[in-house]
């Protein structure tokens, strides 16, 4: 036999008869024909056009949590008693020796130094860091810059 378009035939086992539904009780499937009793879908026609759409599943996956979530990252707080700790005389302090001195857990986000405690430091140069007015004020007193 020749292989030409009119022969061809699906692989054996790969495709199945429709189920044939609504076809008298005999079928197995009788009375109610899988449609359940009563109510929209139970009737000729009755479709509800949200879930058809899809739509349904969609709300059902949208979160319902309340409130506003931002998305800028929130400043990373580094407080003046643990520079002491960390740093000596003189120092540059940026993102990168903050964090490789442990006390921010991440280069990305904004750093914000605070004047919790006393900096005991001179001359530290700060570059690419937020700063409170206090923090400020213990700096430039101690004869720090901050770029």
């Amino acid at each position: 036999m020749t292989l030409s378009l009119h022969t061809i035939k699906p692989a054996r086992g790969s495709t199945k008869r429709r189920k044939l539904i609504g076809r008298g009780n005999s079928s197995g499937h009788g009375t109610f024909s899988t449609r359940g009793t009563k109510g929209q879908r139970a009737r000729t026609g009755g479709r509800n056009k949200l879930k058809r759409l899809g739509f349904k599943k969609i709300l059902a996956q949208t979160p319902k949590n309340r409130g506003f979530k931002s998305d800028k990252p929130k400043n990373q707080a580094v407080n003046l008693k643990d520079l002491n700790q960390s740093f000596a005389d003189g120092a540059k302090i940026n993102a990168l020796n903050l964090f490789r001195a442990d006390l921010i857990g991440t280069v990305e986000a904004p750093i914000k130094v605070l004047g919790a405690g006393e900096l005991k430091l001179k001359n530290l140069e700060f570059t690419g860091v937020k700063m409170s007015q206090s923090a400020r004020a213990q700096v430039e007193k101690l004869g720090g810059k901050i770029g």
